[in-house]
């Protein structure tokens, strides 16, 4: 009875003890056949027996250890080279983890799939942080080291997403997420945002892996085009539709703020036109009702003299008009068109910068009228990682934040958390 209540198969429990204001104890050792040396064969005597602490799962809502009586091992013949060594049970614990090996793989399930903090797992099972977090480890590398899990892809995505601020002055750490965007999910993450680590990346998994990717979408980045340039050469490369017009919108304010600053000699305050009209440049033509128009017109008039704010506007919409149509050949001859007109000399200057950036970027723009991909998946899984982050509280290793970060946003096969060996440190 008491071998079924603790679960555990060819186990004798030798004692429970239960202490108040301590975990519950239950003291057992294996029982088997006796084993035999593996160099020469003869039957192994008892040298010793070493009782071994492992973290258990709960029982009946308390924390509990399991004391393993273990065996230690001798080769009766003095002249065989195997001396001592000391039993292994995988179904009661593993070498250098102090989990049980029901609980490690519980711990990863929670920790991993289900986003939980480690901190939270800890309490629960009455635990520190450091024994929760390297079972995690143990168990998880395996699940993201699968290589099935990445596979074969047609898409790809990259993007940075902060990792964490070093120090007194908050130096920013970034980290790359390397997405499949057709099939939304998390493939890896290197650390930086430059191009030095997802080339390495990217160089690892091989020539003929690379060369099945067809698209490769991206943000207005000079480092993410240059990996796609050096290790996807034959991918068709995408910008992001949501930071081109992004772009366009930070164009637009920037030239409102200069022109706030010209005109009025200070930055925006709540009685000042164009600090009132922010909110409705900003707006898409078309959600903008009869009242909000002629009110942005209104607005624009009082203090805009030199019509620079309402030039930046239309060119605002002219880049968003640039996605109302799916031909590819008419996207690529409108952005270069309005990348050149934008360039004119009755523009603003930022929006000179803005027909600049359209024309170094009109293949990779117009190439989303072809593909209809974007980094949106990308970003998806940014939001997924941030959400690992601040369950972290205060990541600062990247090994860890990486290892949790996949087992939740890179869809291990959780099917063989059941079958793996874990890998200790």
């Amino acid at each position: 009875m008491c071998e079924l209540l603790v679960g555990l198969p060819d186990v004798n429990v030798l004692a429970v003890n239960d202490e108040p204001g301590l975990p519950l104890e239950v003291k057992i050792e294996t029982r088997g056949p006796r084993p035999s040396c593996r160099d020469c064969g003869h039957a192994a005597i008892v040298k010793d027996r070493r009782e071994v602490q492992l973290v258990d799962l709960p029982s009946f809502g308390r924390p509990t250890r399991l004391c393993w009586r273990k065996y230690r091992w001798q080769c009766p013949n003095c002249e065989c080279p195997t001396g001592s060594w000391t039993e292994h049970a995988p179904t009661v614990g593993w070498p250098r983890l102090a989990m049980t090996d029901r609980a490690g793989r519980w711990v990863t399930h929670q920790v991993g799939k289900s986003g939980r903090t480690v901190n939270e797992v800890a309490v629960e099972l009455g635990t520190d942080w450091h024994t929760i977090n390297d079972t995690v480890a143990a168990f998880g590398r395996p699940l993201i080291d699968d290589p099935e899990r990445i596979g074969e892809i047609t898409a790809v995505g990259l993007d940075e997403t902060l990792f964490f601020k070093l120090g007194r002055w908050k130096i920013q750490k970034w980290a790359t997420s390397i997405v499949d965007v057709s099939g939304h999910y998390l493939l890896d993450m290197v650390e930086g945002r430059n191009a030095a680590a997802p080339c390495e990346w990217f160089d690892e998994r091989g020539t003929q892996w690379c060369d099945r990717i067809e698209y490769a979408a991206l943000d207005l980045s000079g480092p993410y085009r240059k990996v796609f340039d050096t290790m996807l050469p034959n991918a068709t490369q995408v910008a992001d539709p949501f930071h081109v017009c992004k772009l366009a919108n930070q164009k637009l304010d920037e030239v409102r703020r200069r022109v706030q600053n010209e005109t009025m000699g200070h930055r925006g305050h709540k009685d000042d036109p164009l600090y009132r009209c922010r909110r409705l440049l900003t707006r898409a033509d078309e959600r903008l009702d009869d009242k909000g128009r002629t009110k942005l017109v209104g607005l624009l008039e009082a203090g805009d003299p030199r019509g620079e704010v309402r030039t930046a506007w239309h060119a605002k919409e002219l880049v968003r008009q640039l996605y109302c149509h799916t031909d590819p050949v008419t996207g690529l001859a409108w952005v270069t068109q309005l990348g050149h007109d934008l360039q004119d000399a009755d523009c603003p200057p930022e929006i000179n910068q803005l027909g600049r950036t359209l024309i170094r970027w009109r293949h990779q723009i117009a190439a989303w009228h072809h593909a209809h991909i974007s980094n949106g998946p990308t970003e998806n899984q940014n939001g997924l990682i941030k959400r690992i982050k601040r369950v972290g509280f205060g990541f600062t290793n990247f090994t860890n934040y990486r290892l949790r970060s996949l087992l939740y946003a890179g869809r291990p096969n959780w099917d063989l958390l059941a079958t793996i060996t874990p890998q200790p440190r």
